[in-house]
């Protein structure tokens, strides 16, 4: 049986970026499939009475800290967003619309780069669309496949997935019924492989 790790993330989490710049390597390392579960984390927390520590002064400070250690420690270049936060709801819809497309991570790495690389202002639909025009999508179309009832459907159907299995924040991650928090616990999650 393949070992697989299901991956909880919103591309509005930087925590969530720097886990996915590691996904890749850890599933070459461990022989395990990723499956990418794009969710909303604000619904997330709505339903959980969470809220981004980013809200919190203190946690905030520690938090900038905090992500551009681990980033230094995977070798991942990193910027926050002075922009954050950002309402990632057409953004993970578009996660959701190309999860099943050999673009998906294509999609990804363009929209996790504009955001916690570069930088880009992605508030506005101008921001957005020059980013995946620079990628090689066409905006029109991404927007058009974002008003799918069946994107929206599956990308609400998956957070509520997350909320019914207790994710709070992102990165989640599942091994089984084994749930790993944030992108410090990339080694835990790693040795539940072998």
């Amino acid at each position: 049986m393949t070992k697989a790790v299901e991956f909880f993330f919103d591309v509005g989490s930087p925590a969530s970026y720097v886990a996915w710049a590691q996904m890749a390597a850890l599933a070459e390392r461990s022989g395990a499939e990723i499956i990418y579960k794009p969710m909303l984390l604000g619904g997330v927390f709505k339903a959980t009475g969470n809220q981004s520590p980013a809200m919190i002064p203190t946690k905030a400070r520690y938090m900038m800290v905090d992500l551009q250690r681990a980033a230094d420690y995977y070798n991942t270049p990193f910027k926050f967003n002075p922009h954050f936060p950002v309402n990632t709801l057409m953004l993970m819809r578009g996660a959701v619309a190309y999860i099943d497309s050999p673009r998906f991570h294509d999609y990804l790495n363009a929209i996790f780069t504009a955001l916690w690389v570069n930088a880009k202002d992605m508030t506005t639909l101008e921001g957005v669309s020059e980013v995946l025009n620079a990628a090689g999508f066409d905006p029109a179309e991404v927007l058009t496949l974002c008003e799918r009832d069946e994107v929206k459907t599956r990308l609400k159907d998956i957070t509520n997935d997350a909320i019914e299995r207790h994710v709070f924040g992102a990165p989640t991650f599942f091994v089984g019924d084994e749930m790993f928090f944030g992108q410090d616990r990339l080694d835990y999650l790693e040795r539940a492989l072998q």
